[in-house]
């Protein structure tokens, strides 16, 4: 299902915005850094789902851009048959940050869904605007340009917030084939948590804040959906028809008394809003936020990153301009869909059996899977949720505070250098930084999990009922 949160740059402690949130899906989940490339004319990409997919479809092919932006995203192997490997978002080096959050359509527009559909899927869409927006607006534009000229390949309706430093934008794609989506903007003071994704009232006609096909309202109208000249609320008439769920009421409210403090909302914060167990649990694939700013050079761009839902995981930094990724929090054989059937030996790939040999390369699954270390932590530490769950956040705040300083520290020693010609020597420097602190942040992990380990063992030893424990959430 997934989580999004943007807190407007009139709010915050700095006076810049944050786009914030996690994935909701149980398969393997890691970073990855995206170089910029040029392509060829005539270059195409496949988009699109399968004939397997959940709601079935047919790949197709739609023209690759001339050159695409360097990023940083998350991927994930699973999500009801659409082909991986699958993207909820990430950050390029224009700034434009997504988050993709589910938003169901209603039912009739699910049930005409074509079982030949074709077009950009929710992933496509969100890659596609990483690989190719400078703005926040004009990644909003391109999802309808997309959608109009391709179509959307739908799992049953989808949304994304399309981010910048200026503004950002909710946008919503809806199921049935019919090309429908919308997009309102969110103004400077603006709190929004989407899950799932949601519009209320829009104008008769698209304007500054709210952008649609000429045929968005018409089509509902003449399903008759909608009266004509009555207002229209798009979450009622082409969505589940809730408004914003409770988790989604609780955060917002939660965020706005934050607020109101003289300090305003800091990091520590928008930390705290993915972390806090009443919205975090196991089926979060991960945390990040995005500071929504403009540094001195894009390679200076920062996603805080947990490789696991960060109730048992700290923040770390990754930089765009990082020239690698630790092994430990690459693509690992852990959760990742397919594995189960897939070996490392060359002697299963003869006769062209390539399906039986492992996806994931042998020296990266010979390093540490740090997904699987933070949730063997994760699950420790549900054994005394009580004690445990508050002591973890306790520590993993201290850690980012130290963390957060020594980050700046590096972000500007790297800005000097950028500006003294030596762009080589300050990529080495960022990569080096973050990649040791994304294993000393590993290490600390892998140590309170040992002390939980030697805690649960000291009373009473494991449980080992089939009924999972969990922490109560209000989603």
């Amino acid at each position: 299902m997934s989580y999004g949160l943007y807190v407007g740059r009139n709010l915050t402690a700095t006076g810049h915005a944050y786009l914030a949130g996690y994935g909701d899906e149980p398969s393997s989940h890691w970073l990855e850094i995206i170089e910029d490339r040029q392509h060829p004319a005539g270059a195409t990409i496949t988009v699109g789902v399968t004939p397997q997919a959940e709601l079935p479809g047919v790949l197709s092919e739609i023209p690759q851009a001339a050159l695409t932006a360097r990023h940083v995203r998350v991927c994930y192997s699973h999500y009801k048959g659409v082909p991986a490997p699958l993207s909820n978002g990430g950050l390029n080096e224009h700034g434009v940050a997504v988050r993709d959050i589910w938003s169901t359509s209603r039912a009739e527009l699910i049930a005409m869904t074509p079982s030949d559909q074709r077009g950009p899927n929710y992933s496509d869409l969100a890659k596609l605007v990483l690989e190719r927006a400078r703005t926040a607006r004009e990644g909003v534009e391109l999802i309808g340009e997309l959608i109009a000229a391709y179509g959307y390949s739908t799992y049953g309706g989808n949304s994304h917030i399309v981010a910048d430093a200026n503004e950002a934008w909710v946008v919503i794609e809806f199921a049935g084939g019919a090309k429908l989506w919308v997009a309102e903007r969110l103004g400077d003071d603006t709190i929004r948590a989407s899950r799932p994704g949601h519009i209320g009232e829009i104008p008769p006609a698209p304007d500054d804040n709210f952008l649609f096909p000429r045929h968005f309202i018409d089509f509902a109208t003449d399903q008759g959906w909608h009266t004509k000249g009555e207002r229209f609320n798009v979450n009622a008439i082409y969505g589940d028809g809730r408004g914003a769920w409770e988790g989604a009421r609780w955060i917002e409210a939660e965020m706005g008394r934050r607020a109101q403090r003289p300090e305003k909302i800091t990091l520590e914060d928008m930390f705290w809003a993915v972390r806090t167990p009443t919205l975090t649990g196991d089926t979060a694939g991960y945390g990040q936020v995005v500071p929504l700013v403009e540094p001195s050079h894009p390679a200076l761009r920062v996603i805080w990153h947990a490789p696991v839902g960060a109730v048992a995981a700290p923040f770390m930094p990754v930089f765009l301009g990082m020239t690698e990724i630790a092994e430990e929090y690459r693509q690992h054989r852990y959760l990742t869909a397919g594995e189960h059937a897939r070996f490392m030996d060359m002697r299963h790939a003869l006769g062209g059996r390539l399906d039986t040999v492992s996806i994931v390369p042998q020296g990266i699954e010979a390093s540490r899977s740090a997904a699987a270390i933070c949730k063997r932590l994760f699950y420790l530490a549900l054994r005394d949720a009580e004690a445990s769950i508050p002591e973890l956040e306790r520590i993993f705040v201290a850690h980012e505070r130290r963390l957060t300083g020594l980050a700046a520290d590096m972000q500007e020693a790297s800005g000097a250098l950028i500006d003294a010609g030596r762009h080589g020597l300050a990529v080495a420097l960022i990569t080096y930084f973050a990649n040791c602190e994304l294993r000393a942040g590993l290490r600390l992990v892998e140590q309170l999990a040992e002390g939980l380990d030697a805690r649960t063992r000291a009373f009473g030893g494991f449980d080992t009922s089939p009924e999972p424990r969990s922490c109560p959430q209000v989603w």
